[in-house]
This record gives structure tokens, C-alpha cells and sequence, in this order.
């Protein structure tokens, strides 16, 4: 990782529609779907972030459309530099939200040891505890036999 890791991040408003007792539910979330590093100084990445911004086509968009289509665009560029974009094709909309940031920080995902198994857990408590052998300089305990 160099110390100037630029990236285009684009988050979709996805929306899904969920019926319960008689009840429509249309739920919005903001999903990431694409992330795009960029090589250079963080001008460019301001760049790459106004084109896809201007040019990006959503998958749910996308889906729909025949070659050819253009959407509707309407793109925000708000203070901090993120851009909204509102995308409306014949009686579907979306929106869109891009903006830029740099990598500070990656890690690899670690597995931990997978679970012991119930016949495993089974022969652990099953099994006698192992005699430690008696250290020097003491007198191991015996015990006698009974006599009948």
C-alpha cells in the first residue's frame, strides 16, 4: 500500500419491498458496490469520482434498459466533495452517491481453529487424566493393597 491509496467509492440506494399483514414496506439501504482505486495525487481521484458521477448507470437501472438509454441525471456535489446523483428512467428512479477516500488502513481476514467435533469433546472426557510422573526429590504415594 503506497501512503496515497486513492479510491471512487460508489454506493447505490438499493431499495427492497417486503409485504407484512396486509402492509407494503419499501426499504432503502446504501450498499457500496463498486470501489475503484485510482493511481495518482488526489486531484485525479476528484476527477474519476465527477466522471462516474456523471456517467455511472446503476445495476437496477441497467437492468431495464435497452441499448441505446439514457437516463435522466440530476448530480449534486456537495461541500465535502461527495456527489448525489438522482438517475430516473420512464417510471424508475435511483439514486446514487460517489465519493472519494484514501486507504489508511487493511486487513486479511485471520480463521480461528474450527470447533471440536461432539465425538472429539466425547474422547476428551472419556479419557483419564494422564499420571504426571513424580518430580525428584519426593516419595510417590502408594497405597497398599486391602487384605481379607
Amino acid at each position: 500500500m503506497t501512503a496515497d491509496q486513492w479510491y471512487v467509492l460508489i454506493e447505490e440506494d438499493t431499495r427492497t419491498t417486503r409485504h407484512a399483514e396486509g402492509v407494503v414496506f419499501k426499504l432503502h439501504r446504501w450498499t457500496l458496490t463498486a470501489s475503484h482505486p485510482v493511481t495518482g495525487p488526489v486531484e485525479q481521484a476528484l476527477a474519476a469520482a465527477e466522471d462516474a458521477a456523471l456517467n455511472h448507470m446503476p445495476s437496477f437501472l441497467a437492468s431495464y434498459a435497452t441499448p441505446g438509454d439514457v437516463p435522466a441525471r440530476r448530480a449534486y456535489l456537495t461541500p465535502d466533495g461527495t456527489w448525489l446523483v438522482h438517475l430516473k428512467q420512464r417510471h424508475r428512479e435511483c439514486h446514487l452517491r460517489v465519493s472519494t477516500a484514501r486507504l489508511v488502513h487493511t486487513q486479511e481476514e485471520t480463521q480461528a481453529p474450527p470447533p471440536e467435533t461432539i465425538k472429539q469433546k466425547l474422547r476428551h472426557a472419556l479419557e483419564r487424566p494422564s499420571r504426571k510422573p513424580h518430580q525428584e526429590g519426593q516419595t510417590p504415594i502408594t497405597t497398599q493393597p486391602d487384605e481379607a
